[in-house]
């Protein structure tokens, strides 16, 4: 059963408030804009772990699809049949991922950094581009190397910033706030979503 606290569902609120608010800022260069929304889901997977950084997540996924325009004013299941859609579908892998792997990385300030580094360059720009591509391509009907231009290399350099700025706040929160004391242990549940078995 999983077991919710009151600040792990605030804080996914506000990550997704955050996100929404983002995704405002957007410079249109093709079928897929250039946003700065993405580097939510990085900062919500480092910062509050795997089930409330996917929880912060599927807020919006869920919120899109009921049509709230809450994505740069759009908003319908229409978003994610769209040239954008792997992208804003692998937000919630990606939030879920990076919480699962940086709370185990371990050794001196240095190398932890680096290789939290390389987690979220993987894992948030990497894979999140790619996934993002491959349904660009299957959408638009896209060649490879068409695919690649439009809908890859050119997020490269800024996702690449976004994943430095993630590691630098999360290197510097994690000393203070570790996730448990951020979002709460997690046997302090206020929410069920799913009842006890009786008997």
């Amino acid at each position: 059963m999983v077991r919710l606290t009151v600040r792990g569902v605030v804080f996914s609120a506000l990550f997704a408030a955050l996100l929404v608010v983002f995704s405002f800022l957007r410079v249109d260069v093709g079928p897929v804009p250039i946003v700065l929304e993405n580097i939510v889901p990085l900062l919500a997977g480092a910062l509050l772990g795997p089930m409330y950084g996917f929880f912060s997540m599927l807020l919006i996924l869920v919120l899109v699809a009921a049509g709230v325009p809450i994505l740069g004013g759009s908003g319908g299941f229409s978003i994610f049949l769209g040239p954008s859609g792997g992208y804003v579908v692998g937000w919630a892998v990606v939030a879920w991922l990076i919480g699962l792997v940086l709370p185990r990385l371990r050794g001196a300030r240095v190398m932890t950094f680096i290789l939290g580094f390389v987690v979220v360059e993987v894992v948030g720009v990497f894979l999140e581009d790619a996934l993002g591509a491959a349904w660009l391509m299957h959408v638009l009907h896209y060649s490879l190397q068409r695919t690649l231009a439009s809908g890859f290399y050119i997020f490269l350099p800024g996702d690449t910033v976004k994943a430095l700025v993630t590691t630098i706040v999360w290197s510097v929160v994690r000393e203070i706030y570790p996730v448990t004391r951020l979002v709460g242990p997690a046997g302090q549940s206020v929410v069920k979503l799913a009842d006890e078995s009786q008997g």
